[in-house]
């Protein structure tokens, strides 16, 4: 499961691009938007950006990612299958790319493989999350195509108008909460039986 994202893209940069895209309007949940740096590696329990839609405005914020599960563990990704999220604290979470990690064929090895995940032609997207008592976890579904190779599972990313209808849930949710389809991601391997590839 994802366990990992990256988000270099800048939130100012971002907010001027939800401008050209006649997107709503952006304001930060207390109000002046913050100089927030680049995140390259955002881990469980870190915390990261999030976007609600708040009076028909988008409401970014910050929050923990993954909720303490009732057995202690993080919930860091939900299976949205088969669940009703009309009255859940529904969000965003501003990403450029997210990590898979696999098995090393070498045995000896210890260092799994490293995947980078980004959105084909775009330099950033949504990842589909909902919050609970703070935190904010992501919600997953079957594969697509192109993360099948590396895991039984994804995490549901969106384009920028399709975030808006997670959001509003403007349309029905089996329409949002689902794979990837073909080639809509694009997967870079950066470290391969321990040896690092990002050059």
């Amino acid at each position: 499961m994802c366990n990992e994202f990256q988000r270099h893209k800048l939130l100012t940069a971002a907010i001027e691009e939800f401008d050209r895209r006649s997107l709503p309007l952006f304001k930060w949940h207390d109000g002046l938007i913050p100089n927030l740096d680049a995140q390259p590696s955002i881990k469980i329990r870190d915390s990261a950006v999030i976007v609600r839609l708040v009076d028909g405005a988008l409401s970014g914020s910050t929050a923990t990612w993954a909720w303490p599960g009732p057995r202690g563990a993080p919930v860091f990704n939900f299976r949205s299958e088969g669940r009703n999220f009309s009255r859940s604290d529904r969000v965003l979470i501003l990403a450029d790319g997210f990590f898979e990690y696999t098995a090393p064929q070498s045995p000896k090895v210890k260092l799994k493989d490293r995947h980078l995940f980004t959105m084909a032609g775009e330099d950033w997207f949504w990842i589909a999350g909902v919050v609970r008592d703070g935190c904010f976890t992501m919600l997953t579904t079957a594969p697509g195509p192109d993360v099948a190779p590396y895991h039984d599972r994804q995490v549901v990313t969106l384009g920028l108008e399709a975030g808006m209808d997670w959001l509003a849930l403007s349309r029905p949710e089996g329409e949002l909460l689902r794979s990837s389809p073909p080639g809509a991601l694009t997967v870079r391997t950066l470290r391969k039986d321990g040896v690092d590839q990002a050059a």
